[in-house]
């Protein structure tokens, strides 16, 4: 089991995103606090595996206490699960080695798939050995790909990964040809997952017309997509 400390200044909410944790299978709520002084006490009194941590609380916020919890050594995970918006905060939490950043409000499902791609990550560290350049993208993507919450049952949040940085990594717009040369998979299976992120608004769609008349789609990551 995968053991979280949920570390909210309001008791309604801490309640709530413990139920959902306590949802997920294979990770178990050991404790909720209220503030980072009781956070930074519980992980040094008890095995905790994630932090589930608010950056708004009395005291000491959410990224001091990541600092103060560095400082002391501790290699506990983290991911943010707050309000604050601003890229600041954002970066920072980055650069403490927080592993996710969630913003509230949020769904169960967006937190599950948050939980889901940190259990991919540590099943696969935990294999240990070395890693290929692949196998240290996988690394990567298990947290990231984790971002498309909505993808219908059939389909890969890895592969949607692959996707989304052939997109966002091109000076302009590409074929679905382009596409599946980069990720490294068929044309076909580049068409099915830019249909869908189409039509979720994360891809868009603009055709450029050759000397044959025929329209040639061409796909480019949406600024209002998923980042």
């Amino acid at each position: 089991m995968i053991e979280v400390l949920v570390v909210d200044d309001d008791v309604r909410v801490a309640k709530v995103n413990a139920a959902y944790v306590s949802r997920v299978p294979g990770f178990r709520v050991v404790d909720e606090v209220h503030s980072a002084a009781e956070a930074l006490l519980a992980i040094e009194s008890r095995r905790v595996d994630l932090v589930l941590l608010d950056h708004y609380m009395p005291g000491d916020n959410g990224l001091a206490m990541v600092r103060e919890l560095r400082r002391r050594g501790h290699h506990t995970d983290v991911i943010m699960v707050t309000a604050a918006r601003d890229v600041a905060t954002v970066q920072e939490a980055m650069r403490h080695g927080a592993l996710q950043y969630l913003v509230k409000p949020f769904t169960y499902s967006g937190l599950r798939t948050k939980l889901e791609g940190y259990a991919a990550l540590r099943h696969t560290l935990e294999r240990g050995g070395e890693a290929e350049q692949g196998e240290v993208d996988r690394l990567f993507g298990a947290l990231w790909a984790a971002g498309e919450t909505d993808l219908p049952k059939g389909h890969s949040p890895t592969t949607a990964e692959l996707v989304r940085r052939a997109l966002r990594s091109a000076d302009g717009p590409l074929s679905a040809q382009e596409i599946a040369e980069s990720a490294g998979m068929s044309r076909q299976t580049a068409q099915r997952y830019l249909k869908l992120l189409e039509k979720s608004g994360r891809v868009r769609l603009t055709l450029r017309y050759g000397e044959t008349g025929r329209p040639e789609h061409r796909y480019t990551w949406s600024p209002g997509g998923q980042v």
